[in-house]
This record gives C-alpha cells, sequence and structure tokens, in this order.
C-alpha cells in the first residue's frame, strides 16, 4: 500500500506542570471531560493538531474543482506533492436514485475533485466504491447519476464488491479481526481520499469521511451491507479500517446533506458547505459542530482522538469560513438511540 510522504499532523510541545498546578488540574478533571478535554492528554502531551478547511458552495452549480483548490492552498497541498500521484476517489454510493440529492454524495462533487486533482498534475484518477446496501454496482453507479460524469470526463470506475483482496494485519486493533482484507487497487494508488456526504446515522450518530471507508470493504469478503463490520461493531470497524488504510484526504459534501433517520431514510438539508482536511478525524469533528452535533459523544470520534488524530476544537486549525460561521444543527430523532445525548450545547 502506497502512503504519502507528507505528514498530516504536527504536535504542540508539552506543557510543564508545577505540583500545584497538577493537583488543581486533578480537582478540575471533571469539567475537562465534560468539555471534551482529555486531562490525560493534556498532562502527558505533546498533542496531535491538524487544519480544516471549511467553503460555501451554496449550490452544486459553483465550480466546484476552484473551491477545492483553494481548499488544496489553504491546507499547504501544493502542486509538487501531487504531480504524478495515482489518486483514489471513494465517494458515499448508497442507493441507486439520482433524485434523493442527501443520499449519495453528489457527482458534480465527484466531478470538482477529480478536475481539482488532475489540474494539479495526478498522473491519474479512479472513483471507486462498494455500494454496501445493493448488490448490483453499476445500477448505483447509473441511476445515482455519477455513471454519466464519469463517461463524459473519461474516469475511470473501480466495482469494489467484486475485486479479489489483499489481506493486511489489522493495526486498530479494536476488533477481534486479526487482519482486514482491502481491494487490490488500494496498492496501485499513492492518495486515497474520502469523498463522504454529511449525514446523520441511526447507529453511529453521524456518517462522513471516517465512516465512509465500510464502501471500500469488498462485498464479497465482508457481505451486504458489510455484516461481518457491522457484526464486529460498527465504531470498532471505522477505527480500524482508518488505521490500517491510512487515508490521505477527505472531502465532505455538506451542500445538500441529510438529517434524522440517515444514513437513508432522513431528509434533506441544505448546509451549503463543503469541509476538507488531511487529518479525517478532524475533519468529521468539524463536520460535527457544524451540524450541532458534539463530536465528543460520536463513540469513533471519541476513540480516535490523539491516536488517529485531533477532535478538540482547541487544536484543529480552521481555515476558510468558521464552524460557527455556517452552523446549521441536522434534526436528531430522539427515539434513536444514537442521537440520544449527542447534541451541542
Amino acid at each position: 500500500m502506497a502512503h504519502s510522504t507528507t505528514t498530516t499532523l504536527t504536535q504542540t510541545e508539552q506543557p510543564t506542570l508545577t505540583r500545584r498546578q497538577l493537583l488543581q488540574a486533578c480537582l478540575l478533571g471533571g469539567g475537562l471531560a465534560v468539555s471534551g478535554f482529555s486531562l490525560l492528554h493534556w498532562l502527558i502531551g505533546p498533542r496531535l493538531t491538524a487544519q480544516t478547511f471549511i467553503v460555501h458552495a451554496q449550490t452544486y452549480e459553483a465550480d466546484l474543482a476552484i473551491l477545492i483548490r483553494q481548499g488544496f492552498q489553504e491546507l499547504g497541498i501544493t502542486p509538487l506533492e501531487i504531480k504524478g500521484k495515482r489518486i483514489l476517489l471513494k465517494p458515499n454510493l448508497v442507493e441507486p436514485h439520482q433524485s434523493l440529492a442527501p443520499i449519495n454524495t453528489h457527482p458534480l462533487v465527484v466531478r470538482g475533485a477529480v478536475e481539482a486533482f488532475l489540474s494539479m498534475g495526478a498522473a491519474s484518477v479512479v472513483v471507486a466504491e462498494g455500494p454496501g446496501h445493493r448488490h448490483d454496482t453499476l445500477l448505483v453507479l447509473e441511476e445515482s447519476g455519477l455513471a454519466d460524469v464519469l463517461y463524459e470526463d473519461r474516469i475511470p470506475f473501480r466495482d469494489l464488491n467484486t475485486m479479489e483482496g489483499i489481506v493486511r494485519p489489522n493495526l486498530g486493533g479494536q476488533t477481534t479481526m486479526a487482519t482486514l482484507t482491502f481491494p487490490r487497487v488500494i496498492q496501485e494508488v499513492d492518495w486515497v481520499v474520502s469523498l463522504a456526504k454529511m449525514k446523520t446515522h441511526h447507529w453511529a450518530g453521524a456518517t462522513l469521511s471516517m465512516k465512509n471507508f465500510f464502501g471500500v470493504m469488498p462485498g464479497n469478503y465482508y457481505g451486504w451491507p458489510k455484516n461481518v463490520l457491522h457484526q464486529a461493531g460498527i465504531p470498532q470497524s471505522i477505527l480500524d479500517i482508518n488505521a490500517t488504510l491510512k487515508p490521505h484526504f477527505a472531502i465532505v459534501d455538506g451542500i445538500t446533506g441529510m438529517e434524522g433517520d440517515g444514513p437513508i431514510m432522513g431528509n434533506p438539508v441544505q448546509s451549503g458547505v463543503l469541509v476538507m482536511g488531511r487529518n479525517l478525524p478532524a475533519v468529521d469533528a468539524t463536520c460535527c459542530r457544524i451540524m450541532g452535533i458534539n463530536p465528543n459523544k460520536i463513540e469513533y470520534l471519541r476513540k480516535a482522538d490523539q491516536w488517529l488524530g485531533p477532535i478538540h476544537e482547541s487544536l484543529i486549525e480552521q481555515r476558510g469560513e468558521s464552524w460557527e460561521h455556517v452552523y446549521h444543527p441536522f434534526a436528531l430523532v430522539p427515539e434513536i438511540p444514537a442521537h440520544q445525548g449527542i447534541r451541542l450545547t
């Protein structure tokens, strides 16, 4: 599996504490935990930091390639870094309904990402997905409208559900699975990019760039709708996949998202943003705040914090718009256990 040489995280210096400060910190530990800041992480440092970029995009008719290129620039991604790279874009394709905009990553977001990477000198771009709910990947591709875009732009598509697998040691260790089987295309590319959709989720609370990689795992090995991963534990599987795959970048389509009983049965919500970054936990934590969700209440994000990346607001440098400026609370369903107690306050 190829990896970028670019470091995606930075570290801040370890704080020096006096005996009195340590005692005060212990006494205040409950309050720090409530705010989402781990007392242990504060004491032991150094702490992981990251950058995310938010940009307004009110409609899909905006020049999304330009906006994504703007994100590259703000996040320090140069043409020299992209030149000659083989890019895999992983959209979120769930159901074959072009009219249901909040379910699937919009085809024009995929086109914008393709154009942005090619204009930066990428050697190739391939779009790949393994839908969890449908055995017929091509049906989802065609009915979602993405097939037309890829055909017009002459961009190849790979069906990950039926692809031969390659076995990798499970570097996450959150499930009992000793190994994970990825589609072989993963070892044929240099960058793996999550093109996720901004949605609430009836099991995980929120589904964003990290959860999107369930679709990388081949259905021929993991079943439908990736039953092996569900049985192993959704939060745990999300962490294992991301820790092992080590994705390079994320772009979340929040122009039209889904609120309520997502990721399929919810309602469209116009949040009018794209969110992107090198570090996926930081990107997803930022998306959660935009959605009015406390990222510390999403199990896989809480466990990813200071392991796969930062989720605390003070450790994420925000580029472009602030999340407060585009804050748009998504509707939650009180009867759904995963939605209970996750509202950002």
